[in-house]
């Protein structure tokens, strides 16, 4: 009997069917509604990646979720163990992964932007448990999500969006539907009732893990990231990494244009074209600063210079003037761009 009792208990701890949550704008309130659902004895580990600022610890959000629900919240650590009935939620400026039974805490390169992000534990738990997953997908701007629950999709889980319309920021649920296809679009406040009966049922055996998404998931695990690694997933395109500098590669997943550079960063084309966006208005700020200080130094020459002498530092001075007028007008067209892209 009790050889049996340890059987089923390492069985659940093999083969659980993992809850992973992504949410970014208006992530905390979505959550504590998601959370506050889910019974006492949920019989299966959730895991949260909501977008938070490199120097936020994440307290917060731990906080509000114990007092919202019955499963007790806890930012995850490297090599933790899980259970189910607990929530565990990504630590800032660290990916969280899933893999055999065990939490991966990693410092990984930014994807979309941001770190933690959903897709690298979306695709972690893709690898890891297949057709068990059941991956959701609740607010927040542009696209991060959206590849990783492709992934799920791919292997046999189940993949819930919720309804653009019941989304404070609709961009993210928006995304995953028109890409990938919802099992479940639906307001937050049918999730709970959902998951309860999803996590019970029967399965059919798994079927193998597509290898482009072994590639990518090894890439955030460190486990690799070399170019022939990259290569495996894409084709070289003449843009740049806007984070490090380096050569990128495309990958087409449906209507999904991605890009990846050999170092492990990941970008969907809206996120690529944000970080461009804000790479170009730092380069515009330095070439202002450089050509205003031009300017001044001219200016305090063009006073020492001998009044009898026919210099033209002055009219240098003056030419400056209209290069800095122009980097202006390109800075305040910049500015609109990031506002209308959403940064986050």
């Amino acid at each position: 009997m009790k050889r049996k009792i340890e059987q089923m208990v390492l069985k659940q701890i093999r083969n659980p069917m993992p809850v992973v949550v992504g949410a970014s704008a208006g992530g905390m309130a979505a959550l504590k509604e998601l959370v506050a659902q889910l019974p006492e004895d949920f019989p299966a580990p959730v895991f949260v990646v909501n977008h938070m600022g490199m120097h936020t610890t994440g307290e917060a959000l731990v906080n509000v979720l114990n007092g919202s629900g019955n499963l007790p919240c806890a930012q995850a650590h490297d090599q933790q163990a899980f259970k189910s009935g607990h929530i565990y939620l990504a630590p800032s400026d660290q990916h969280m992964l899933i893999d055999n039974g065990k939490i991966l805490i990693t410092k990984g390169a930014r994807e979309n932007r941001s770190r933690p992000a959903i897709d690298p534990l979306f695709r972690s738990a893709a690898v890891a448990y297949g057709n068990r997953v059941i991956g959701i997908i609740l607010t927040g701007y542009l696209d991060d999500g959206t590849s990783g629950m492709m992934a799920i999709k791919r292997c046999g889980g189940v993949c819930i969006a919720q309804d653009p319309e019941d989304a404070a920021y609709p961009d993210m649920p928006r995304s995953v539907i028109a890409n990938v296809g919802a099992d479940y679009c639906m307001p937050i406040a049918g999730m709970g009732a959902l998951l309860s009966e999803l996590v019970t049922r029967e399965l059919p055996e798994r079927t193998p893990v597509p290898e482009d998404i072994v590639i990518e998931a090894k890439i955030a695990q460190r486990v690799l990231s070399d170019l022939p690694s990259v290569e495996a997933l894409g084709h070289q395109v003449p843009y740049n990494c806007p984070d490090c500098g380096g050569v990128l590669w495309q990958m087409e997943e449906g209507s999904l244009l991605r890009y990846r550079c050999h170092t492990g960063h990941a970008f969907t084309s809206s996120a690529l074209l944000a970080q461009q966006t804000v790479k170009v208005e730092e380069t515009l700020w330095v070439a202002l600063r450089m050509f205003e200080e031009r300017q001044n130094l001219l200016v305090t020459m063009s006073k020492n210079e001998s009044k009898q002498s026919p210099s033209s530092i002055s009219q240098r001075a003056k030419d400056s003037q209209v290069h800095i007028d122009r980097i202006r007008a390109m800075l305040k067209a910049t500015g609109k761009d990031l506002h209308g892209e959403k940064t986050e």
